[in-house]
Order: C-alpha cells, then structure tokens, then sequence
C-alpha cells in the first residue's frame, strides 16, 4: 500500500496465494502475475506476448518517450536495522552514475588475468547493492549466471566456475569457519600443514608476497598447491575476485582469502546513494587494508564536525517515498546525504569506517566503544554465530552471543558431552568457557574499556524469520536487546 504498487509478481503458487488473500486490503493493485505456472492464476508471459502485437510499438515509444535520466527507476525499502523500513527514490541518472563511476574506478578483467569472464550471482537482486553489480556486469560484458538456491551454491560454483563474485561478510565468515572447521578435523599430518598453511598468511599484508625471502617463497609455494589451491578449487577454481559490501569485515578475513589467493575487494555504500560510495580493488594502487577503499570520483565526500561521512553527488538520491520529514533530516543544509557511518579519510584518499554512529555508545566512565569491529572479530570464533556488544551507559562492555549450534554439536558428539539441542548449549558453562577463553585473543588487542568482561548465549538462532536479522543477514542491534532482555539484566545485574 506505501509504495501504491499497480502490479505485482511473484514466483510461486504460495506467494501467489498470500497475496491474493488481502487483495480487497490493496487499493492500488490492478493485477498479480506469477512466473511459475500456477493454474488460474495470470502468468507473465501474457505481458511478453502483448509485445507480439505490432500495433502495441506506439504505445511503447509513447511511455519510452516520456521517461528521461532523471525519472524514478525503482523504489527500494531499507532493510530496517534501526526502524520502520523507508523508501529510497531512485532514478535512472542515480543508478547509471553510479555504475559508470565504479567502472572507471575498477580494473579491467584482462587486466587481473581473465578473457571472457563470468559471473554467479546468488544475493537477492531486490538490494541495490547486487542489483548494480549485475548492471555493471552488463555494462563490461561479463556473463552472469543466477545460482539455482543457496543450497546448491557449492554445485553451481563447480559448474559455472566464475571468475568474479559478490558476498556479503557474513558469507565469508562461514565459509572460513567451515574451512577451518574440516582442516582442525582432518587429524595428523595433514592438519599440521592446514594449520601452518593458515598461520603463515594470517598477517600476511595483501600484496607483499614478492617482498618476502626465498624461504618463505619456497614454503609458500609448497603449501599453495597442497592446501590454498583446495579452497580455490572449491569456490570454482577461477575466481579473480570476491566483490564483499553491507556490511564491515574482519581485516584478519581479507588477509587470510588473499594469503588464499582470493582477493576481495570490500567497498562501501547506502542504498541511499545507489550504492557505491568507494571500493578496494585487487591491484595494490587501489587497495588499503582496514580501508573500504578510495572514493569515486563523482562524489563529494568529507568528514563532519561530529566524524559523520557526508556527501553530495549524482548517485544520492532525493527522497524517501511520501517521508518528507525523513527526507529532510536525511541531508544537512548544505545539502550533503547524512550516511549515519562515522569515518576517516586518510592521507592518500582511502575511507576508513569506525562504526555507525548509532551504535557506538559509552560507558558509564565516559569512553567510547565501536562495537562494530569487536564484533567482526569475535564472529571469527568457531563458536560464535552472532553477536552484539553491549554496555551504554554500564561499568563495562559484554557481549549477547548466538552460538554456532552446528559446530557445538559436532564438538559434543565427538567429546561425548551430554549437549544435545540449543537450550543446553545456551545453558553449557563449558561451552561458555571455550568461548571466554577464545575471546581473551580478542581482547588483547583491545583497549582496556573496549574488552567484553563477560558473555550470555541466546537459546535460539537469530534468523530473518524471527525479525533478528535483516535479509542482508545485518543483525537488528534492537529487536536482539528486546527478544533477549533477560540476558542483558544477567550482564548487569545492578542496573535498575
């Protein structure tokens, strides 16, 4: 109803079902169509074959005639991590600016070694952020295959091989969890050398290879064919490079998939600004690790009084879709796009996020805390799942984790613990310990009121089904503090 939608389409026969169930609740909609063949029910091939008609091109040229660069192309609703979801304009001008100015700011694929290259795309093309890869795929003649469901993402990655791919973090970080997880199980000689694989690139700078001496040439070599080249080998065997946004990601993670021989290239953007704000990419010149890269060079990007990242450009959009007021506070009075991210940029044009600005709080002593990079490393935990810092306005910082039940169990069976489901795991002092004791890594690098003093683990996973995570798979800071409520009163409970 907010969006006035006319029509709409859906895939199956139970989305179909859904729909039709409140249609008298929808004024504005004409007419559902399915892609699947669902009886009774219009199919979209009936509008395809209205273009058979010859005498339907005036009609076409009359509605291409009337839409020029700056016409709305799409309305997109944000994810919702910190509210309502709102609607964010976007006009054909924002999103082709935007495609063009990350193409001039990317290398050409014969330039990092790839003729004729291929792309998978599994994320959801409802984000602008896959939406505009696919665009820029297009637009650089890359062919994009659509993988059949996440399922059968490790099939499809066999089959098509892609040379280029898009992720979020949290994508990653299962996939190193789980590499790691099969390496630890292997047993004898051949975890010694996965393990002595992934310490030797684990703070390994990206691009320093040839720097290094003979012997490290040497054993690098030795463990690239014997290990590095199984995980390339089971991401398809071509891949040039990993496009990674949504969301921040553990330097320690891109160091590692590039010790691996899988450059990522993190960037940063809104849907908001169409999305591409700045971008890595896997050439030294371009890359800074820490950084999401340099900004494009249509943008007008500065650093505000308070550290907020702003900024004016073609690619920002103008309103949110019938929000005035949202609009308004949306941009400052010189007119640049509050992004709600606090940054740094340094000298040589990188952009640094510290956190968002909503998330950073202090505590009761006064110090701020970015929980954002703390959470990124304690996700690499093979225990944790999920997680969120918290202690705004406590003594202290904690942590509320959801624990990675799947690698729990597995643990449990093979060290006969009498751990069979969530609510036990969630309730396991020992398993709570193995993850205290895995987060003194974490904390030694931390400043003293940064370190997480104490944990609780939820009896539940945090989904998108349970209104925990967004379909991006961000976590909702808010709804976690509200479903979980009890555990925080455990972290403090002297707070009133």
């Amino acid at each position: 109803n907010h969006s006035e939608a006319k029509f709409c389409f859906v895939a199956t026969k139970e989305l179909y079902s859904i729909i039709h169930s409140i249609k008298e609740l929808l004024p504005n909609l004409v007419g559902i169509y399915t892609f699947e063949e669902v009886e009774d029910a219009p199919n979209w091939n009936e509008i395809l074959s209205l273009g058979e008609d010859d005498s339907t091109q005036y009609e076409v040229d009359v509605v291409k005639d009337l839409i020029n660069p700056d016409s709305v192309l799409t309305i997109i609703y944000t994810s919702g991590t910190t509210g309502v979801p709102k609607g964010v304009v976007l006009t054909h001008n924002n999103i082709v600016s935007n495609v063009l100015a990350t193409n001039n700011a990317f290398p050409k694929f014969s330039e990092l070694g790839v003729e004729n290259p291929v792309a998978l795309s599994f994320l959801p093309i409802n984000h602008i952020f896959e939406r505009v890869c696919i665009y820029w795929n297009i637009y650089r003649n890359v062919s994009v295959y659509y993988a059949e469901s996440i399922e059968k993402i490790s099939d499809n990655l066999a089959e098509v091989k892609p040379h280029v791919m898009t992720a979020v973090p949290r994508l990653l970080e299962k996939v190193y969890n789980k590499i790691i997880k099969k390496g630890e199980s292997a047993g004898g000689i051949k975890t010694k050398l996965f393990m002595s694989a992934v310490n030797m690139v684990k703070d390994l700078e990206p691009f320093t290879q040839d720097e290094k001496g003979f012997l490290f040439k040497l054993k690098y070599a030795f463990l690239n064919k014997l290990i590095f080249s199984k995980w390339a080998e089971a991401l398809g065997g071509n891949l040039a490079v990993i496009i990674c946004g949504s969301a921040a990601l553990s330097p320690k993670l891109v160091k590692i998939f590039y010790g691996a021989g899988i450059p990522i290239a993190e960037g940063y953007g809104l849907t908001e600004t169409s999305p591409v704000i700045s971008l890595n990419t896997p050439k030294k010149e371009g890359f800074c690790l820490g950084s999401v890269g340099k900004i494009l060079d249509n943008l007008d990007v500065k650093i505000a009084e308070d550290g907020e990242i702003i900024l004016k450009g073609p690619s920002v959009f103008s309103e949110y879709f019938k929000d005035p007021i949202n609009t308004k506070e949306a941009f400052n009075e010189q007119g640049y796009f509050k992004t709600g991210d606090i940054g740094v940029i340094d000298s040589n044009g990188f952009l640094k996020i510290t956190d968002r600005k909503k998330s950073m709080f202090k505590t009761s002593g006064g110090k701020y805390i970015a929980p954002q990079i703390i959470e990124n490393e304690m996700k690499l935990i093979p225990f944790v799942e999920q997680v969120i810092v918290v202690g705004d306005g406590e003594k202290m910082a904690c942590a509320i984790v959801q624990p990675n039940f799947d690698n729990i169990k597995d643990w449990a069976s093979v060290n006969e613990k009498n751990i069979f489901n969530e609510e036990q795991i969630a309730n396991s002092l020992e398993v709570k310990e193995i993850i205290l004791k895995d987060l003194e890594k974490v904390n030694a690098n931390l400043g003293s009121w940064e370190k997480i003093k104490d944990i609780q683990l939820t009896p539940i996973a945090w989904t998108i089904e349970n209104d925990l995570l967004t379909p991006t798979m961000k976590v909702k800071r808010k709804n976690v503090m509200d479903k979980f409520s009890d555990l925080y009163k455990k972290l403090y409970p002297d707070t009133i």
